[in-house]
């Protein structure tokens, strides 16, 4: 509702407050001869519009964005825009080289994306000018996407992005995944703790501590399993009952360590193997993941027995 004296918000505006939820990053799945299963793709995000999911990356870390060709990346933004069919945002998944990332960034608004994810860049040597330089090329080659940041490196201040955003005004969230919330409180208020949507970028595990300290949305592979748990949590958070948040995050505890350890080695298939055993998707994965080892199969049975008898599946 908006007074006399009050603007309604702009497209940008009312897209950030949107972003404040749930971020879910479907998987891709691949049939046995390793192509996409384009039908599966749609079946899965549909199903998590259909169990409330407002914002759907594709082409992100779990969809195993570094594995997917340029066809496949552009395929992806197109399968999820048809299968939201206007029920949720499309934050198309963009990185790698910047004309690559650019021609990523105008086909996803050909597709219908509303907003772009942009991959922490991959480059060894990378300062904070040509970060910064990296993004505003992105962003400034589709000013009426909204632009989320994935920041990953630690070095990348909040001075540093409220400086992009100056040039850059469709700069209007940060997925913030450096392991340190007391870091990233520092950065969220250095750059605008209103100015930009604050998501917190390690899913489940560590989005209670994130919230804490300013982060209003998460991003979530966990979703693609036991989308009821992962609304628990908003719910919870959004609230502020920590002591409810913390009793979801326990049931979502094992899940992300097992997703988690080694460096995040088994990070995809943990989550396909899940929707394997669920009968929602196949375990499939390229190269360098790999399909779980026996031993993490039954663990992920039990989790899923768990689940069963909590309630959430």
């Amino acid at each position: 509702m908006t007074t006399e004296n009050q603007l309604p918000p702009t497209p940008l505006e009312a897209l950030r407050a949107r972003l404040s939820t749930v971020v879910a990053i479907p998987v891709t799945p691949f049939r046995e001869d390793g192509a996409v299963d384009w039908d599966n793709h749609a079946a899965l995000i549909r199903r998590l519009v259909e169990h409330g999911v407002e914002v759907v990356t594709p082409n992100g870390n779990t969809g195993e964005f570094y594995t997917l060709t340029e066809a496949e990346i552009r395929r992806a933004v197109e399968s999820a825009v048809a299968a939201v069919d206007g029920r949720a945002e499309v934050m198309a998944g963009v990185g790698l080289d910047i004309a690559g990332a650019v021609a990523g960034a105008l086909d996803a608004r050909s597709a219908g994306a509303g907003s772009l994810m942009v991959h922490q860049p991959v480059h060894p040597y990378r300062s904070a000018e040509g970060w910064i330089e990296y993004h505003r090329a992105i962003a400034d080659a589709v000013p009426e996407l909204g632009v989320v940041l994935y920041v990953r490196d630690p070095r990348i201040d909040g001075w540093q992005i409220a400086e992009l955003a100056d040039h850059s005004p469709n700069v209007i969230g940060v997925k913030y995944a450096v392991p340190d919330p007391v870091r990233f409180a520092s950065v969220a208020r250095d750059a605008g703790l209103h100015r930009f949507a604050w998501i917190a970028g390690l899913a489940e595990l560590s989005t209670p501590g994130y919230w804490a300290v300013g982060a209003t949305g998460f991003t979530s592979g966990l979703v693609n399993v036991v989308p009821q748990l992962s609304a628990a949590l908003l719910e919870a958070l959004r609230g502020g009952d920590f002591t409810k948040a913390m009793r979801v995050w326990e049931s979502a505890r094992v899940f992300e360590e097992l997703r988690a350890a080694d460096a995040s080695a088994d990070n995809v298939s943990v989550v396909k193997e899940a929707l394997q055993q669920l009968g929602l998707s196949g375990r499939a994965v390229r190269p360098p993941s790999r399909v779980l080892p026996e031993d993490l199969r039954v663990r992920i049975s039990e989790l899923i027995a768990q689940w069963r008898n909590e309630g959430w599946l």
